[in-house]
């Protein structure tokens, strides 16, 4: 068994191998161009890849697959699990060996914390650090967008109530209790930076009568007609705002966290195949928001599948052939 002191350093070099270039990676001399992943990288390697169940995990998992494919490894896929905490779970005991994750998401839901780092960067440092050392989980390169919990209503509803900002429910729930519906997705319900978080920052309750559970592709057809609810849960990265023609309100409290993702996986996956983190990197640096709506939009737009999307967006950034 290593020393602590053995153990730290060793806690630190992995660290180092998973995150260097950690801003994305954007820039960096020397790297192989888009298009250079060597058909027999990860030749004689198996993996097992896994995602949550809404779209971008699932076009993410995609991506992942598709890429250890060509890269020559064996992949099962187990991409569409249920929720956070099942996917998280997957990846500690072993059934997947990765998945893509999101800092936010790490930082209040398995690290327990409540502040989050505004800044991307430290926050994306903080969760790698810590997760690596407590739970011997690696984190590869960030991608640049933000996939951020945010609540949208549609146009008119936004007109008629006065909304723009999340300070602003507050005086909708005193005023006008009975238009302060609200629909969203069974996680969302839970987290510490979902509504039961939300509300505390804001120092209101929604009356629960008034809170709809649904699928989350749901939502924003319903806030978009104003069916069962003027408000929803949404993603910035999904298409549906736009095409709903929906209004995002402003987080002006600074609630909700950063919410980068990256690529994570059990540290004796990485020490297995230390080629992931060069693979991955010129990946995650080009996943930016306007490309991951646009993906997303794909599928749920256009109806293409996700390993349809993931595959077109490799071929035409010349990652695979």
């Amino acid at each position: 068994m290593l020393s602590p002191g053995r153990r730290t350093l060793a806690l630190a070099a992995l660290l180092a191998l998973a995150s260097v270039g950690c801003a994305g990676g954007s820039g960096a001399e020397g790297r192989a161009r888009p298009g250079a992943i060597a058909p027999d990288a990860l030749r004689g390697q198996s993996f097992t890849v896994g995602s949550k169940e809404f779209t971008e995990q699932v076009v993410l998992g995609q991506i992942t697959l598709a890429v250890l494919r060509a890269a020559g490894a064996e992949v099962r896929d187990e991409t569409g699990l249920a929720g956070s905490v099942t996917t998280r779970r997957a990846l500690t005991s072993g059934e997947i060996d990765m998945y893509w994750e999101y800092t936010g998401s790490a930082w209040v839901t398995y690290l327990n914390e409540t502040t989050p780092i505004r800044d991307t960067a430290r926050q994306y440092e903080a969760v790698a650090k810590r997760d690596l050392a407590d739970n011997g989980i690696a984190w590869l390169a960030y991608a640049p967008f933000d996939n951020t919990y945010a609540l949208a209503l549609g146009r008119e509803a936004a007109g008629r109530l006065g909304l723009r900002r999340l300070s602003e429910l507050g005086r909708l729930l005193r005023e006008r209790p009975a238009e302060a519906t609200l629909c969203v997705a069974d996680e969302f319900l839970s987290r510490d930076d979902g509504l039961p978080g939300l509300e505390k920052a804001l120092g209101v309750r929604f009356p629960r009568s008034q809170v709809s559970k649904l699928d989350e592709g749901v939502i924003y057809e319903e806030v978009k007609t104003g069916g069962r609810c003027n408000l929803g849960e949404v993603f910035v990265t999904d298409g549906r705002i736009e095409a709903n023609d929906l209004v995002v309100l402003e987080d002006d409290i600074r609630f909700f966290p950063r919410y980068n993702p990256a690529l994570t996986m059990r540290a004796e996956v990485l020490r297995g195949a230390p080629e992931l983190t060069e693979i991955f990197r010129g990946i995650s640096e080009k996943l930016d928001t306007d490309t991951m709506r646009r993906l997303n939009a794909r599928v749920d737009l256009e109806g293409l599948t996700e390993e349809e999307v993931a595959e077109d967006w490799l071929r035409e950034k010349g990652f695979i052939g």
